[in-house]
């Protein structure tokens, strides 16, 4: 399939970007975790707007590079 050529590549912004943070979750019996969520939103927006990886799910940015 050729790329439409005509039609402009959208790039993100500033204003659309969203900063994430991130907690690690140390469980005794069960894996480890890694929520991520967005730094600025209030605690109720909190309560439903963050992604959780268990233990394999989830690499060192330092192995990656």
């Amino acid at each position: 399939m050729t790329p439409d050529i005509d039609t402009p590549i959208e790039t993100p912004t500033d204003e659309s970007s969203i900063e994430l943070d991130h907690a690690l979750i140390e469980n005794e019996d069960a894996p480890d975790e890694c929520a991520l969520f967005p730094r600025e939103v209030s605690e109720d927006e909190l309560s439903t707007a963050w992604i959780v990886a268990h233990d394999d799910g989830f690499v060192s940015l330092d192995t990656m590079r």
